[in-house]
């Protein structure tokens, strides 16, 4: 389940088995009912209510446990204040095909800050008229087949430890690149979250099916359930799945019936590949809304979360955003665990109103734009740190600079032929000969583990990059 991102995890299955995690925050104040509200509200008072009936408050989109803690306009009650802007939104809102647990729709108003968020999105993917198209810059100034990799694993990382995965980050980027076999469960995560990225680039060629959202489960939680029988299939009946706060007689979430689930399932996949322009949404809300829906319904035992990500890339990739594959929007969740879970919550205690959500993600989405943005700007530094180091070379390629910005970061650092290759995206015998020239220039050294060959960063490799020269008319001719 998704709260679990926000350490509020309390799992009871049919045999009674309990597990917790620890918990800094505390459910969501519920709204007081609008229509009681309005019904017991004198009639006198309406006057004073009425120009307070605005969707936002100074532009943010406020849930009542918020709103509560400001002071009123004028003489109004908090609970007046609220009757204003809840009145305000019932005006605006937008149902959707999907259900609460009570059958009511889940609803959704395009607020202010949602338009301006979709806004900002666009132009940094370079879809809106007078954009700066951010990401595609940084993408194709920096090199796609490289921020891939990197991004591919960042993703894979961040989105694991959200789950419990606890290997370090040096140790799992290490592991990918070397392609070496997970020896533990975190590990195992990582290496699934990265397999199922590189699934979604395939899968996003094809309309959304149930069967898709299975294998991508498979996929996610391979080799680390405690039933690997239930890889790749629904939740049943007999697991009793509540999620609560740690030291709480509190629930934050029952998910819906078992039984429900097949029906519900439908509903998402039609959702995810409907085109009508009787019910237009734009790509990034129904991409959020697909990862908001895996995380209410809560199909799975476990990994749900991974799936609700892997499904927002595949929504995003789907309808236009080939750049998405560059963001990590779980390694901005990671900082803030807690705001994710509560917008979740702030949607489910106000009547199904997904704003909370969509306002939430798309927040996050920007502050990986900016992320992105600043890993660049930190790369081309090092970059450029090393291209001065080697401005009087001209036989090394953009591969072999990157792999000796990061080794003058970290010396004694050791390359092999299979984790160039991975990074860069080239073949076995290009990535070898990198490395070999490189030996053969003193940069690097050569040595063996195994049957394995190993390269190794040396602790002097910026004295080595000065003193080394060239050979008269040795040019790179591969830039």
């Amino acid at each position: 389940m998704l709260f679990r991102l926000a350490e509020i995890k309390l799992q009871l299955h049919a045999n009674c088995n309990i597990r917790l995690r620890p918990i800094v925050m505390k459910l969501p104040e519920s709204p007081p009912d609008h229509h009681e509200l309005l019904r017991d509200l004198p009639r006198s008072r309406l006057g004073a209510v009425i120009p307070h009936s605005q969707v936002t408050v100074s532009g943010s989109y406020l849930h009542w446990d918020q709103l509560r803690h400001r002071t009123p306009p004028g003489d109004l009650t908090h609970a007046e204040w609220w009757l204003g802007v809840r009145l305000a939104r019932a005006g605006a809102m937008e149902a959707l095909p999907f259900k609460q647990k009570d059958g009511r729709p889940f609803v959704l108003v395009h607020a202010p800050p949602i338009r301006e968020g979709l806004h900002r999105i666009d132009q940094s993917f370079g879809m809106s008229a007078g954009s700066t198209g951010a990401v595609r810059d940084i993408v194709d100034a920096h090199g796609t087949s490289y921020l891939l990799v990197n991004s591919l694993i960042e993703e894979a990382i961040r989105s694991s430890q959200l789950e419990g995965a606890s290997t370090t980050h040096d140790a799992a980027k290490d592991m990918i690149r070397e392609k070496r076999q997970p020896s533990d469960r975190s590990e195992r995560m990582i290496m699934n979250n990265y397999a199922a990225m590189e699934r979604l680039e395939d899968l996003s060629r094809e309309p959304l099916t149930t069967d898709h959202v299975l294998e991508l489960h498979r996929i996610l939680v391979d080799g680390t359930l405690d039933d690997p029988t239930r890889a790749g299939v629904f939740r049943t009946d007999d697991d009793n799945i509540v999620v609560g706060l740690l030291h709480s007689i509190e629930t934050a979430h029952v998910p819906p019936r078992a039984a429900e689930l097949a029906e519900r399932m439908d509903v998402l996949v039609a959702f995810a590949n409907d085109e009508s322009p009787d019910r237009w949404l734009h790509p990034v809300l129904r991409s959020i809304l697909i990862h908001f829906m895996i995380g209410y319904d809560h199909p799975f035992v476990d990994g749900n979360g991974r799936v609700a990500r892997a499904l927002f890339y595949w929504s995003m990739l789907r309808y236009g955003y080939p750049l998405a594959k560059f963001l990590s929007i779980s390694r901005v969740l990671r900082h803030a665990p807690a705001k994710y879970a509560r917008a979740y919550l702030y949607s489910e205690t106000d009547g199904g109103d997904v704003t909370y959500f969509l306002d939430h993600q798309i927040g996050v989405i920007r502050k990986s734009v900016e992320s992105l943005e600043q890993y660049v700007q930190k790369k081309a530094e090092d970059i450029r740190e090393v291209e001065q180091q080697v401005r009087a070379r001209h036989d090394l390629n953009h591969r072999q600079i990157r792999l000796l910005g990061h080794a003058l970061r970290k010396p004694g650092a050791k390359y092999t032929v299979r984790s160039h290759e991975a990074s860069h995206r080239v073949a076995y015998n290009t990535a070898l000969a990198d490395l070999r020239d490189l030996v053969d220039k003193g940069l690097l050294f050569q040595s063996k583990e195994g049957r394995q060959f190993v390269f190794i960063a040396p602790n002097d490799l910026g004295r080595r990059m000065k003193r080394v020269e060239p050979s008269r008319g040795d040019r790179q001719r591969d830039p």
